[in-house]
Parts: structure tokens; sequence; C-alpha cells
């Protein structure tokens, strides 16, 4: 679907296990337990003691070995018993979430009690898995962000998503909306979209996995990548504290300025204003911003060994300044605020020690998606003249930007029951409340948007722009929300070498009045300028005779709908002999997708995705893993996917010349060239759910194949390197030539005359695959079947993305004195399509993008894919230089993203599918994603700094991080339209940076843990 964006310029170690056949442990992702295994003295038994006081044994078997599954993550000591009696512990083990934590011991007697800490975690040979866990002591220690996406960012093959997107982020080659957000189990991705998620308060942060690939059966609805949180909880022993930062205006540095670039054309092209190539276009001196964040916790039992509570709160406030462009429809800058609170309450219950009941509870106040504030949609602000000519600033305008108001309610409950010592049982239901509307105060309704105002003809303006006070072209509907409602059930039993699950899956999304539309009257004024007056806008309107001419752009696209994804599954993680574990397991999703009227136009029916792994104790003693995985993994459609889709939507646009400009503006003496036109036939009328999408469509899915090993280099380092191949076997998308399909119809000896051919305008098809359509009558007397295949709608290829890569990593685990990590990733992202969204352009409409819609569209479209990054090296690690200093530091080295240039069509037609400069051809020559180069290298090194004073028992702390260090700014993305709306016509904005690392600023911390 055409982008509503136009193409111009957007608004977002002894970590070891199972020796033996019955230590095959259970780890899985968004999970929120973990296992404990190890090896003892047989005939004796193993009893592990939470700081709840949560009380578990299990006796060790004829083996020599022991197993304790599906326990909370927390601090637990690990006692040896020998007739009742303790004859060995281990105080202070850390269980990690998901995995197998090995607790072995010695034979001992009753006179020989030890107590000593739990080793350095190593490898886990029981899991086949790919991912990280960063604890909440590795959070005290590193200089990180403040956000889940931060903390993912250490993981290998992560990347920093498009800038449009607003701080989101890419695992594996996979666009932005394929990754899944839990917390505590249960899912907190964005509902609507699917892009990005809500997040625990940073101090709250228990652990934090972030998976990238390998997750079994039991999970599923992500084929990018998975950040599940697990809060803290609280224990027998009373903790409260807080903490205050201050990142201050004034130790930041100076955003760089932005200038319109200055390239040499080829024959036969010019800038649509000359005088402006190497000029500024943005100035940022001093768009800097001051933050202060202030949380607060406190947690204990109500009743001893019984009833905990945990609660903590987090306020966060920026104020800055934010300059608007040469071209801003404002000539101003705002002065914005963002505000962001967070709460997390959690209850625990031992109701017993065989039955756990826990109760979560989050309140999310923040005005952007993914974790970051943008200062496009502030909690509040207002904007103060600003000149370009002299560079000089003003009062108050009474102007005002949107303000943003999002707010999310999260409860859920969890029921474990450890029905036996084999037998596990447990519950998880959530619901979660998203309230997202945006608001103009003081914006009167009679003035529409102006856009590209410098283009205005000066013979009407004197020289100058003319605009009004509304400062934003779309807004979200003020009744905007989404309810969310999900059950899942599993059941795990052990069964001598096999741990067997079984579970379901479920989740139901219902969104109210979602989408945008167009402020003011209902319609924006776009000014251009043309080279050729003489020649034809496009196929729809004639030439304007006149270098200076009008759009009128007409949007409304909000609606409600809802979805409903199940799922079940069964697996089996085998211990097939003493080195060998095999996890076999088959999922089964379902999703159905519902259109404003509740009429289901997607259902997937049954998805079977098998996963299969292996892993390899080599000598078995845990030094030496070798691992495999394969898998397929479905994605389902957010809700979002109704939005100018399944529902009606109105996108026109209509071009005019004009005799002058009115007090607000808007062009006076308009003349037609042509009538409103919708290329995707967005008129307005609600498409029939039965002929929107293809009948056999199949839902996103990707292959994913892994192979790894892991090895020991004496006590204290880890080494290891793994191989990831995906494969995105089916894609999702429109297509919105109907002219091919009438032409197919015709050539089946229908009359297309006969047929509603053009509604709906665009429809649901997997690219490059037959797709099986109803297309009804108009006289309403039925439908008929129509297949179309890959060359009917002039497709020469079918979509197409491949991700590989390769990873090393040396790793030293904290050992009380200094840990340290180092990755490298070479990687490469290819195909013609990058997934749900398209990130080069901004394109937020998941299922829908400019791809696919024409077959003009895809020529030349297989290239490296925006999300490409061939190069990754990361490293971090701390170093206690004394007892009460711990000095820290991250290293980031990416290679930059793709770039690539759109444009026209090579002549005659120019324009043949109506979407302007939007081709795969950069000044008419053909140009593949990314065939003209790369953006910069990414360098970034954040340092910190951390004193804990002795004389405060180490319980207060003071922190200075100092991020990008060096202030290495660069430009992390450019603006890919050549073309303006006529053919030969430079935008003086291509190939302009549209987004830049943050320059360096620093964090100053105070806390205090009781």
């Amino acid at each position: 679907m055409k982008n509503y964006l136009g193409g111009y310029r957007p608004h977002r170690k002894a970590l070891a296990v199972a020796l033996g056949m019955s230590l095959a442990g259970v780890a899985m992702a968004q999970s929120t337990t973990g296992t404990f295994v190890g090896q003892a003295p047989v005939g004796d038994s193993v009893t592990v003691v939470s700081a709840t006081g949560l009380t578990r044994e299990a006796p060790v078997d004829s083996s020599g070995h022991y197993r304790i599954a599906n326990m909370p993550v927390g601090t637990y000591t690990v006692q040896l018993k020998k007739d009742g009696s303790v004859v060995d512990s281990r105080d202070n083990v850390t269980l990690a979430v998901g995995i197998s934590t090995e607790i072995s011991f010695a034979a001992k007697t009753l006179s020989t009690v030890t107590v000593n800490a739990n080793a350095l975690p190593q490898i886990d040979v029981a899991s086949v898995d790919s991912r990280s866990v960063i604890t909440s002591k590795d959070l005290e220690r590193l200089p990180l962000g403040r956000s889940a996406e931060a903390i993912a960012l250490l993981a290998p093959g992560v990347v920093q998503g498009s800038g449009y997107f607003n701080n989101s982020l890419s695992f594996g080659g996979g666009s932005p909306s394929e990754n899944a957000y839990y917390i505590n189990g249960f899912s907190s991705s964005d509902p609507l979209s699917n892009l990005g998620g809500v997040g625990l308060p940073y101090g709250s942060i228990d652990q934090q996995e972030t998976y990238i690939g390998g997750y079994s059966a039991k999970y599923g609805r992500s084929d990018g990548g998975v950040i599940n949180q697990i809060g803290k909880r609280g224990t027998n022993e009373w903790h409260f504290g807080g903490q205050m930062l201050w990142e201050p205006r004034f130790l930041e540095s100076d955003p760089q300025n932005r200038y319109y670039p200055n390239m040499a054309l080829p024959s036969g092209y010019s800038y649509a204003k000359s005088n402006l190539p190497g000029t500024l276009y943005q100035y940022r001196k001093g768009d800097k911003q001051w933050r202060t964040v202030y949380d607060a916790y406190v947690g204990g039992p109500l009743i001893k060994d019984k009833l905990f509570f945990f609660l903590s709160a987090e306020a966060e406030k920026v104020e800055g300044r934010s300059t608007n462009t040469v071209d801003a429809s404002q000539a101003a800058y705002l002065k914005y605020i963002n505000k962001l609170q967070k709460f997390y309450g959690k209850i625990d219950w031992n109701i017993t020690d065989n039955h756990l009941l826990e109760l979560t509870h989050i309140v999310n106040k923040q005005p952007a998606d993914a974790g970051a504030s943008d200062p496009l949609k502030p909690s509040s602000g207002e904007y103060y003249a600003f000149n370009y000519a002299n560079l000089g600033t003003g009062g108050a305008k009474g102007l005002y930007p949107v303000w943003s108001k999002d707010s999310t309610t999260l409860d859920i409950i969890k029921y474990t029951g450890y029905i036996t010592q084999d037998l596990t049982v447990s519950a998880t239901y959530g619901r979660n409340k998203v309230t997202n509307f945006t608001q103009i105060p003081g914006q009167n309704d009679t003035d529409p948007f102006i856009a590209n105002p410098l283009n205005q003809n000066p013979a009407y303006t004197g020289g100058g722009t003319i605009t009004n006070g509304n400062t934003v072209r779309l807004i979200n509907s003020p009744d905007a929300q989404t309810r969310t409602h999900g059950l899942r059930l599993d059941v795990d039993y052990h069964l001598g070498s096999h741990d067997l699950s079984v579970g379901i899956d479920n989740m139901y999304y219902h969104a109210a009045d979602q989408g945008q539309v167009t402020s003011g009257p209902g319609y924006a004024w776009y000014y251009f300028i043309t080279k050729t007056p003489n020649s034809p806008i496009n196929s729809y309107s004639a030439a304007p005779g006149t270098p200076y001419y009008v759009r009128q752009r007409i949007f409304h696209d909000a609606t409600s709908m809802s979805v409903a994804q199940k799922a079940y599954y069964l697996e089996d993680k085998w211990q097939v002999t003493d080195r060998w574990m095999v996890d076999v397991g088959l999922r089964n999703d379902k999703f159905t997708n519902y259109n404003n009227s509740e009429q289901p136009y997607v259902r997937s029916g049954n998805q079977w995705a098998p996963r299969l792994g292996a892993s390899w104790d080599v000598f078995g003693d845990a030094s030496l893993k070798l691992y495999a995985n394969l898998g397929r993994y479905y994605l389902a459609l957010p809700s979002s996917v109704a939005i100018r889709g399944a529902s009606a939507s109105t996108y026109t646009d209509q071009y005019f010349t004009y005799t002058g400009i009115a007090a607000n503006g808007a062009p006076t003496g308009v003349a037609a060239l042509g009538p409103a036109h919708s290329a995707d036939n967005e008129y307005g009328v609600t498409p029939d759910p039965k002929t929107f999408t293809a009948t056999n469509l199949r839902s996103e899915y990707q292959d994913e194949l892994i192979l790894g090993f892991d090895k020991t280099l004496g006590p204290s380092w880890t080494t290891g390197a793994k191989f990831t191949l995906r494969k995105l076997e089916s894609a999702i998308d429109d297509v919105c030539d109907m002219d091919k399909l009438a032409a197919k119809m015709q050539s089946m000896g229908l009359d297309p005359s006969l047929y509603n051919t053009t509604q709906p305008g665009c429809r649901l098809i997997n690219p490059g695959q037959s797709n099986d359509f109803l297309v009804s009558r108009i006289d309403g007397s039925g439908y008929s079947k129509v297949t179309m295949t890959k060359s009917d709608w002039g497709f020469t290829d079918g979509a197409k993305r491949k991700y590989y890569a390769l990873n090393m990593y040396l790793e030293h685990p904290f050992d009380g004195k200094w840990q340290g990590r180092l990755d490298y990733t070479f990687s490469r992202s290819y195909g013609n399509t990058e997934g749900q969204v398209r990130s080069d352009i901004g394109q937020t409409d998941v299922s829908k993008t400019e791809d696919w819609d024409f077959a003009s569209i895809m020529a030349n479209s297989n290239g490296v894919l925006f999300n490409d990054r061939t190069h990754q090296i990361k490293a971090y690690g701390a170093y206690a230089v004394t007892p009460e200093w711990m000095v820290s530091a991250r290293v980031l080295l990416t290679s930059g993203a793709p770039k690539s240039c759109l444009g026209y069509y090579p002549a005659p037609d120019t324009d043949p599918s109506g979407y302007g400069s939007a081709y795969h051809y950069c000044f008419a020559q053909a140009s593949a994603p990314g065939a003209v180069g790369r953006m910069p290298w990414n360098q970034r090194l954040d340092l910190g700094v951390n004193y804990r004073p002795m004389f405060a028992q180490q319980k207060l702390a003071f922190g200075l991080d100092v991020f990008n260090v060096l202030n290495r700014q660069v430009p992390t993305q450019w603006s890919a339209t050549s073309e303006s709306a006529s053919p030969g016509t430079v935008l003086n904005t291509y190939g302009i940076g549209m987004y830049y690392t943050q320059p360096r600023y620093v964090r100053l911390s105070v806390s205090y843990d009781y």
C-alpha cells in the first residue's frame, strides 16, 4: 500500500548441566523459572531454599544425579542432606531464568559441613537456543541506557532499527515489528502494530533475557527476537531504597547542524531550488535536554515464608529544545517536556511449598513507543519564534505541538503447582489496557496543515512564507484504546530421561478508534516547484503550465478491529545418553483477524511449526558443547493490518494551480489539474472482508538453522562460535494493481465490468505464490473465484529475505573482581522484502507496505536490506579497582546501514503505478537497495565509574557515566526519495541525514539500597 507519508518526510561458569539421563534442563523463552541439576552421593537428597522460604527437596537417583525444575528465579541456598541432616551447602546461588544451574556435591559426613558460594557460570549443555541473560547486578555495573532495547543491544546480532520507528530493534535481519516483548511471562508487546513494547522500571529488572533464535515450541509469534524481563520480588528480608539520576544539559554536546546535500547531478536533472544545496537545513546548536529520574522501591515479607510484596515507582522528566527545519510549516523551535511514569507491584504467595501464586500490576505512562522519548510527541510543549536568516530567537508563538497521551496498564496472575516431584502445572492470565491519543491545544479547525512552504510562489508571499497555527498533519483519534487478555497453561512432566511438556497459549486483542486523521479541516496543502511546467505531473494530472502548483491530500484511516491468536504445543526434551540431549517440539498456531464489524478477514487455519534441537556434551564434563537447532517460526498479523486494509480509509491526492495565497497559507484561485485520485482506490468504502484477503493466505513464517559450540578456557573463561541461517519462506503484503485482476478475469471469460474489481483497492497476498480471491458481483448475486499467479501480477520473483551470520565470542563472567565479554558478528541480510514494514522510508503500515503493490514497484528491488550491518563488534566489562571503586565500559562498533535511492521510472512511462518518486530507479538508472553505498560506521564508547563507600556499608553509591565519550556523531539513515512530484526535479532533501547518533552526554547518579 502506498506510503501515506508520500515518500517524503514521515512523522516513528560452572553453569553446567546434566551429566546423566535425568538431567535435561527446562530452558524456555518468556519463562520466569529455572532448574537446579547436579551430581551428589547416591542415597542423599538435595534441598533448595529460596529467599522467600520456598523449599523443595529431591532425592539423588541411582546414577548420582538430582533435578529440581521450574523454580522461580532468585537467590537460593542449596543443601546436601544425609539422613535428614545438612552435610554440605551452597549459599547465595543465583538461579538464572530459563536455564539449568548445576550445583554438585562430593561425599560428606555429618562432621564436615561446609558453606560455599556458587561457582561462576559457564556452559549450559542442556540448552539449544541462542540468547543472553543480563542480571540486575550487571545493570548496576555497566553504563547502559535505561530501556529494554539498550540492554538487548548487548546481545550479538541485535542492531538498532530505523530511527523512523523510535528506538526499535532488528534481531537477525528481521524487521522491527517481528519481535516479542514479555514481562513476568505475559506479552507486553505493542498490541497495535507490534513495534516495541512496555518495559519495567529500570531498577525493578531482576533479569532480562534476549533471545535471538532457537527457542522451543512453547513459544512463537516472533521470527525476529524476544525480550523477556523478569521483575524483582519481595523476600524474607526487608529492602528499600531509591535512586536519583541527572543528565544535565550543560554536560551534553550540541547536536550537529544538518545541511542540504550538494550532489553532482546527472545531465537533465536539477534541484527544485538551486539556491539551497549546501545551505543550512536544520540549526541544532542548543537543541539539548535535561533529564531527571527518580525511582524508589520497597519490598519484604507480609507474612514470613508465606506472603511477600515488592513495589517500585519511577518518574522521569525530560526538558529540552528542538529547532524546526528551515522548510517546516512553522519558523520556530520547540520547548518540550516529556514526563514518563512507571509503576511496578508484585505480590508472591507461597500458599504451600507446592502451590505458588504471583500477582503483578504494571502502569506505564510514556509519550513514545519502544522506550524512547520523542520531541515530536511530547507530554507538553510550546513553539517559540526562530529566524533562519539571522539564527535569532523570539518569544512564544502561542502554538503547540501534538501532545501525546499514552498509558498502559498490565495485570498478570500466575499459579504454579508442584503436583508431584515430576509433575508441574502452571497457568498465567493477563490483561492489558492501552490508551493512546494525541491532541493539539488551541488548534483552529479551519486551518489546514501547510507543507513545503518554501516552495510557495514568492509573487504571492513577498519573498517569505505564509503558514498558520496548524503544526502537525496527522493526529490520533481522541478515543483510541486497545484491550488485550491472554491465557497460557503449561504442564511439565519428567519421565525417566524425558521432560515432556504440553500446553496452550492464547491471546486476544481488541482495538478501538485506532489510526490517524488529518488535522484541521481534514485536508492538507503541499506546495511544489517543477522544472518542467509543460509536462504532465503524472498520469492523472495535466501539466501545470507554471513552475508553482499545490497538492491537496485527504487522509483518514481511524477504525476498530480485533485479533484472536490461539496455539497449543507438545515438546520432549530427551536425554538420549549421558552426553546427548535432543529437544523435539511441535507447535500449532491459529490466527484470526477481524475488521470493525467483527467480520473475519484472515483465518490462518492450522500452522504446524516443528522445532528440533540437539546438544552434545563432548567430553562429559560440560567443558565443550556442540549444538544445533532447526525450527520454523510463524508470525501473526497485528491489529493494525485492518487499518487501511480491511476497514474503510480515505487517501486522495488532487493537484491545482493557484493565483494567490490566503492569510492562513491556503492557496486561492485554485484550478484543478485533474480529479482527486487514490492510487489504491481508498475512497472511504469498507471492503468486503471476503474479498480483501486471498482465501488461501498463509501467515508469514521463517525457517532457521543454528550450528554452534561453546568451550571453557580454564576455570574462568568461555568462548564459542555459532552460525545462523534464516530464510523467509512466506510473507504477507498487499497488492493494489486491480487492472491485472480484471485482465485475468477477462482471460477466464468473465466480464470485469460486472464485478467489483476495484473494491477493495488493495488485497492481502503471499507475494510470489498463487493466491485465490473471491471477486464480488456488482448486482450482489455472489462471487467468482479468481486465481492470480506471480506472473499474472507481473512479478518476476517471490518474496525473498535471507540472513546469515557468524558470531564469535570470548567471555569472563564476573568473579567478584571483574567481568568482560567481546563479540564479533559478520552477517548479511539480503532480498527484496524487509518483512512487515519498510525501514528505508519509515512505513509502519504492517504487511501493507508499498512493496508488491505493483510490479513496477518491485523492479530492481533485490538487494541488501536496510537492517543489514555487515560487521558488528560489541564489548563490555567492569573492573573493581578497589572494594569501593568500580570502572566499566561498553564499546559498540557497527558498519553503516545500506543506502537506497528511489525515483521515477525511466521515460516514457515515468510513473506507471501513480506512486511518484517511489521506484527502485535513481536518475533513470536501475538502483537496487544498497546500491548507492552505506551510511558511516557507528563508533561508540561509553564509560562509567561507581563509588560505594565502606562507611555506608556500600549501600550508598555514587555513579558517573559518560556516553559516546568521543562524541562521534554520524547519520544513521538518509532520505532515500530522490525526486519531487515531477520527474527530473530533484528534492533538495534527497540524501540528507534523517537520524544521527546521540551526542555525548553525562549521567550523574546517587542511590541507596538498604
